[in-house]
């Protein structure tokens, strides 16, 4: 066999095994959808000095995905789940509407900043109590947390009396229609954060601490490693970037409705977790896995309407293409499709090459 076509079979077997090649490839296939669907899909435009076009627009509207995500990357790295985080953002966003709509200056920026301060501190104090149940009191992180997402809904319902709150403030607002040097503030809120935690955890110890966690909590304790704080810690951290994107997702409609909000973004969060890569059994994982995870769940839904598809069979097509590409990651379609790279048509097999 030529060294030339033999290197780039082992070029192309090393791309294909990589954990970010198949969700980068529907990625693109699924802009290339749009595309044809829609010849302008990739303009973009300023106006009023702010940056428009479908393209902005995933990623804006996917910076709630995003965060919810980043948090659920460390949780699972964790060995543990977090399935409150839809009752987490809708109590933030409840909070924070309910607050500024009985305020008396219910317009102004001093308002609507102490309303973002509190429903963040109110995320905070529902992550320590998921922490406290899974580190502390033992309980299977799938209960604890569901317990939340149970009770959590029904808080928010107590909050805004049952009630669809709508707010009119600005400085709120802007959270979600803002932008700060053309480029929308969700989205640069959930790539600052995405950056801060990205550096956090691979050029400090914490990221190596969760991993450690992830893969043998009990061996991280007997080697020292303080687990429960770790676990404390992501738990908290899941909850904030919850509370952050249901203050985005009530900014984007101005108002708050407590069955709604945020419902089943945890499972899109999880989706994009599981497609970046990060294994649901805990251990190493990929935070820029999560970042194009994201995109992917976020484009999919844009592409779902943009290609005519009904809206009853959104679901249903989600589930299809994030199956195929979960199954295209799984080490035994790797192992067929490199088998497969390894033989030419007109060429022998690597096995009968070295025979």
């Amino acid at each position: 066999m030529p060294e030339t076509v033999r290197t780039g079979k082992t070029f192309r077997a090393r791309a294909m095994a990589h954990h970010l090649f198949w969700p980068l490839a529907a990625l693109g296939a699924l802009l290339v959808v749009n595309l044809i669907a829609t010849p302008t899909f990739f303009n973009v435009r300023i106006q009023d000095g702010h940056l428009f076009g479908s393209l902005v627009d995933i990623v804006r509207n996917g910076a709630p995905v995003l965060l919810v995500a980043i948090g659920m990357t460390l949780v699972i790295a964790t060995r543990g789940i977090d399935l409150s985080v839809g009752a987490v953002a809708a109590i933030a966003g409840a909070v924070a509407c309910v607050y500024i709509v009985k305020s008396p200056a219910d317009g102004a920026a001093g308002t609507a900043v102490i309303a973002i301060s509190m429903a963040l501190a109110v995320s905070v104090a529902l992550g320590l109590w998921n922490g406290f149940l899974v580190a502390v009191v033992g309980i299977q992180p799938i209960i604890a947390t569901l317990v939340l997402m149970v009770a959590g809904r029904g808080i928010a319902m107590l909050v805004t009396g049952g009630q669809i709150t709508t707010v009119n403030n600005d400085t709120f607002a802007a959270l979600a229609s803002g932008h700060l040097l053309t480029l929308p503030v969700a989205a640069l809120i959930a790539l600052g954060v995405f950056a801060a935690t990205q550096i956090v955890v691979r050029r400090t110890a914490l990221g190596l601490l969760i991993e450690s966690v992830g893969i043998n909590p009990e061996a991280s304790r007997l080697a020292g490693v303080r687990s429960r704080t770790i676990i404390w810690t992501v738990y908290v951290f899941a909850a904030l970037c919850a509370g952050t994107a249901g203050l985005i997702i009530a900014a984007n409609t101005h108002s708050v409705n407590a069955n709604s909000l945020g419902l089943w973004i945890e499972l899109d969060a999880i989706l994009a977790v599981v497609i970046g890569g990060t294994s649901l059994a805990g251990g190493r994982f990929s935070l820029t896995g999560t970042l194009v995870g994201a995109m992917l769940i976020a484009t999919l839904t844009r592409t779902i309407p943009n290609i005519g598809i009904p809206a009853e069979a959104n679901y249903l097509f989600k589930a299809l293409v994030v199956v195929i590409v979960c199954l295209l990651q799984s080490p035994t379609a790797r192992a067929v499709l490199q088998r497969r790279g390894d033989r030419t048509p007109t060429g022998p097999s690597r096995e009968e090459a070295v025979a």
